[in-house]
Order: structure tokens, then sequence, then C-alpha cells
């Protein structure tokens, strides 16, 4: 071993991969060579397995690692929302709820069993101009992360005439940690990406949840909602690459061809939840929440346990009824 008699010209950039080569750059670090070449490994083995992969797929799976690279980098607002609506018509809101973290330096009527936070009743113009209050903002804050879970309906809830609250929002996630702007992030996507799901199925929020093992009560409660929907972009979020995530929670439920998840049976639990109809009330009613300053950690005892410390953030939470 010794040095070149000749000096070796460094390669042009024309034969060096770059970031903006890349349709997505995740970070990652690890400690020693040993477990640098076992990533590798792994790495090579999912290329395989995702290969020929549907469109739908690669995309939720690239989303993903876009979500936690912003996610780690500690920017903005992130900001879970949730309505509920009458069953008979659709156009008739009852409840708004909202779970909140900002980093700063169809059922049973359930109103009454809002678990984190206070429950008030509001009219049709307060409860308009709250949402819109909201939503202004945090947006002049910095870039505002709207977490819904399945988020079609919800968004035209916000884009309608009687809330008009959302204007100009993207679906499209930036490479890096974006400095303004307001985002749509849907964690039944979120989910979709880390068990496999090329299909458009999504599963049901308290089914996520039970995957990702963070216990839920009293779902269809608007604010109840919107805290699960929280809790669950966090815990996927804050966790490992998606590869990596998938197999430390699933172990071995994957095929050597794909990278679907096959849950057991008992896992598998029909959601009856869902199938329950909201009981229209003697009034329509929106929740908004009253704003909590949390951690308090004897209130967030059900919040999934992540890597990263969300102490410094401010978290808030809240539950809104309209008067009719």
């Amino acid at each position: 071993m010794q040095l070149t008699k000749e000096l070796i010209p460094i390669p042009s950039s024309d034969y060096l991969i770059q970031s903006s080569d890349l349709t997505n750059c995740s970070p990652s670090v690890y400690n020693d060579a040993a477990a640098l070449k076992k990533a590798i490994k792994t790495i090579e083995k999912n290329n395989k397995r995702i290969k020929g992969a549907p469109s739908l797929l690669t995309n939720r799976r690239i989303n993903f690692e876009k979500i936690r690279t912003i996610w780690a980098a500690k920017v903005g607002t992130w900001l879970a929302i949730d309505f509920e609506a009458w069953d008979r018509d659709h156009s008739l809101l009852t409840e708004y709820g909202w779970s909140l973290v900002r980093w700063e330096g169809e059922g049973d009527n359930k109103r009454e069993h809002y678990n984190f936070g206070k429950s008030e009743d509001v009219d049709k113009l307060t409860f308009r101009q709250r949402i819109r209050d909201m939503i202004a903002k945090y947006r002049e804050m910095g870039p505002l992360f709207l977490v819904f879970h399945d988020n079609n309906q919800d968004v035209k809830y916000l884009r309608s005439d009687a809330i008009k609250a959302l204007s100009d929002f993207e679906y499209l996630l930036p490479d890096q940690p974006p400095e303004s702007g307001v985002y749509v992030i849907d964690t039944g996507d979120l989910f979709a990406a880390l068990e496999g799901e090329g299909s458009g199925n999504k599963r049901s929020l308290e089914r996520a949840c039970r995957h990702l093992q963070i216990p839920t009560e009293f779902l269809h409660n608007a604010g109840n909602d919107a805290h699960y929907t929280l809790a669950a972009m966090i815990a996927m979020a804050s966790g490992d690459t998606l590869d990596v995530q998938r197999d430390k929670r699933w172990p071995n439920r994957t095929s050597s061809i794909n990278t679907k998840v096959e849950f057991m049976p008992w896992e598998e639990d029909s959601d009856e939840d869902d199938l329950e109809a909201i009981m229209p009330g003697s009034r329509a009613t929106m929740q908004i929440s009253g704003e909590q300053v949390m951690p308090n950690p004897d209130g967030n005892e059900d919040l999934p346990e992540v890597e990263d410390d969300i102490t410094e953030a401010l978290q808030n939470g809240g539950l809104i009824p309209v008067h009719a």
C-alpha cells in the first residue's frame, strides 16, 4: 500500500450522485461500520422487493420519508383536525375537534365523552370564525401541517361556504423543511405506506391505531379523533425509516417478494365503531376545544412512546359544539 505516483483527478459532478438527483433524501446515522454494512444489505433486499411496486405505493413511501424528515427538523405547527356531521345530512356539521403540536425554541354522538380537554358550545358564526382564526394564526407563524385521517371530507368542510377557512394549500410536500405554506398530511396514507398497501384501500383510524399499539376509546368524537390522529402521525413520523420501522413493529410479517404486512386474523377484528350511526341531538353542535398547555405527563399516558422529545413543543387540543 503506497501513494500513487501521479495525482488522481477528482471526478466531475457528472459522475457524482447529488441530492437533486434523488426523489427524496432522508438522512440516517450509523455508529459503526458493521451497522452500516447491515443497513446496506437491508436496503438492497427491500429494493428488490419494491421493484415494480404500484406507483401509489411508491408515492406513499416517498411521502412517508418526507414527513419523517420534516418532523425531525422540529419546525412549524402540526394541527390535526376532525369534523363530525349528522348522518342524515353530511352538510350539517355537529363537531369540530383539533389537536396540535407547535415547535417553539360515523358513530355515536360522544361529545359528552371528550377525553382530552374542555368542550365548548358555540353558535355557527362563532364556530366559523374560530376555525378561520386558528388556521390564520398558525400559518402566520411558519409552515402549517394539517393532519387528517382520510382527508377528503375534512378538506371539503374547511373549504365549504359554511367555513371558508382554507383557500391555498399543498398536498405535495417539499423535499426539505419549508419556511412557510400550508400542507395536508393524511395518516391513512402514512399507515398504508408503512404496511405496504399498494391499492386505494386505507385503514380506519381505529384499526391503524390498534396496529400502532395506540389505545383508543370513544372514537367518532371529533376531539378524540383529532387527538388520536396526531398521536398516530407522531408515532410513525418519529420512528425509524419506513422499512426498518415496519420490520421492528411487525417482524417476519412480509414475504420475500413484497413488503405487504400480513396481519394475524385476531389483529383484524371488525371496526364496530365505524358502523355505528350518529344520533341527531336536540340541536346541532360543534365543539372547539379550549386551549390547554400540555405536556402534562399524567395527562398524556396514552400518547405513543417516541424518540423525539416533544416537551419543548406547545401542545393543545380541543373540541367545539355549534348551536343551531
